[in-house]
């Protein structure tokens, strides 16, 4: 199996939910589903380590207590809202990386997608492994939503399509199946990292997920929704 490094990210400026990482979930912060699913991907094997990435302190402090390795503070140009993932992956491996110390891969576990599985993700990784792909990314099966029922708002309270044909009919058999990136799982490999500075190759391999664990946390109604799933 390749060397994994599992980061799980935690900026603390989020806007639509402020302060959304550490949002109670059943009487816990929201970022503890993913720090306790990363440390029981490093006991089976999968990750040979797993980090908490947060330029926040009390984040930071949050995550130690719920057992998270936080070996560093993101730094501001990392964490800002116009930061994009690849540069915190990058600090990431420049921080922790030695001669001695190689990462055949990234594994990206967001807390604001906490639904997975152990057993799909280690069958997934076993299929990256043994793939000539460069990354995989987790998905839900989407039979209905294209560029045909979608439309965009152009002022003054309405909307224009995407797709001119929007009007024209169409049956429910003939909407194509789409599979939509969910955010739960990033993985890829460090070279393709390296040369590209991208984090989705083009042909990645697919983690099949159902659509109701594919809840990523951005609005309020999206934790109501969590908590519905999770609490009982």
């Amino acid at each position: 199996m390749m060397r994994i490094l599992g980061i799980i990210p935690a900026r603390g400026g989020s806007k639509g939910v402020p302060r959304k990482n550490l949002s109670d979930i059943c009487g816990k912060p929201l970022i503890s589903i993913s720090i306790d699913f990363g440390n029981k991907l490093v006991e089976n094997g999968i990750l040979s380590r797993c980090i908490v990435s947060t330029d926040d302190k009390e984040i930071m402090e949050v995550s130690k207590s719920f057992g998270a390795d936080v070996p560093f503070l993101r730094p501001e140009e990392a964490a800002s809202d116009t930061a994009k993932a690849i540069e915190y992956v990058v600090h990431a491996l420049e921080s922790l990386e030695s001669p001695d110390n190689k990462y055949d891969a990234i594994m990206i576990l967001q807390p604001t997608s906490p639904c997975r599985n152990i057993e799909s993700i280690t069958e997934a990784i076993t299929r990256l492994n043994e793939s000539e792909a460069d990354s995989l990314i987790s998905c839900y099966r989407e039979e209905y939503i294209n560029d045909l029922v979608m439309y965009r708002e152009c002022g003054e309270g309405r909307i224009k399509p995407i797709n001119p044909d929007h009007n024209k009919g169409v049956r429910r058999q003939e909407h194509e199946i789409n599979m939509v990136r969910n955010g739960c799982v990033y993985v890829v490999k460090t070279p393709y990292l390296r040369t590209t500075g991208q984090l989705v190759c083009d042909q990645p391999v697919l983690l099949e997920m159902s659509k109701i664990n594919s809840i990523d946390i951005d609005t309020f109604d999206d934790l109501t929704i969590l908590r519905a799933l999770l609490c009982k």
